[in-house]
């Protein structure tokens, strides 16, 4: 909820997203702890970005009947609220559009942590208004139907190189603009 007519930015992170994209495409393997991004950097990043308080949103799949109890613990700490749902078909993914529809209701901006196309329905609906809308993701494993929408004021931030949430480099194959090129990474 909105307290006080403060306006917040609401950080939705698919999670189940962001860690299979480590996995598959950039690690070829089950990321490790240490290659995970630090998510409290994400809430960090939304504040300094925006100038607001964030509102942490942290969708999890939890139709097997568990939790992952110190991960959750760990979101409750850092400012998150974990949202584990159950049920059939792609939870998350369900949560996460019903989640963007709500905000379309409400003011504040929205930060969405995925690279899914699935939902630039509900990211669309969001553009054109007063309210910021931003995407956080790798950009080269971006949905296209997401990335077309920077024409309509979307904006992209890297997960790596503008937010930072990583401890590690990530082994990324990516364009890498000139400012932004340092060749003793190479060397």
């Amino acid at each position: 909820m909105q307290n006080d007519g403060v306006r917040s930015t609401y950080v939705l992170v698919d999670g189940e997203n962001i860690d299979a994209t480590l996995g598959s495409s950039i690690f070829n393997g089950r990321p490790t702890p240490e290659q995970r991004p630090r998510w409290e950097r994400v809430l960090e990043f939304a504040h300094r970005t925006w100038g607001q308080q964030p509102k942490g949103l942290f969708f999890l799949n939890a139709t097997s009947g568990t939790l992952p109890m110190s991960f959750v613990q760990a979101l409750l700490a850092i400012g998150y609220q974990p949202i584990p749902l159950a049920g059939e078909g792609k939870v998350v993914d369900i949560g996460i559009k019903r989640t963007l529809e709500a905000l379309a209701d409400r003011p504040g901006d929205v930060l969405l942590a995925s690279h899914d196309g699935d939902f630039a329905p509900e990211v669309e609906a969001l553009l054109g208004g007063d309210r910021r809308v931003g995407l956080l993701a790798f950009r080269e494993f971006t949905s296209t139907a997401l990335s077309h929408l920077a024409d309509r004021g979307l904006q992209a931030f890297d997960l790596e190189t503008d937010v930072k949430a990583f401890n590690v480099t990530l082994p990324r194959l990516r364009i890498i603009p000139l400012d932004e090129f340092d060749p003793l990474r190479y060397l």
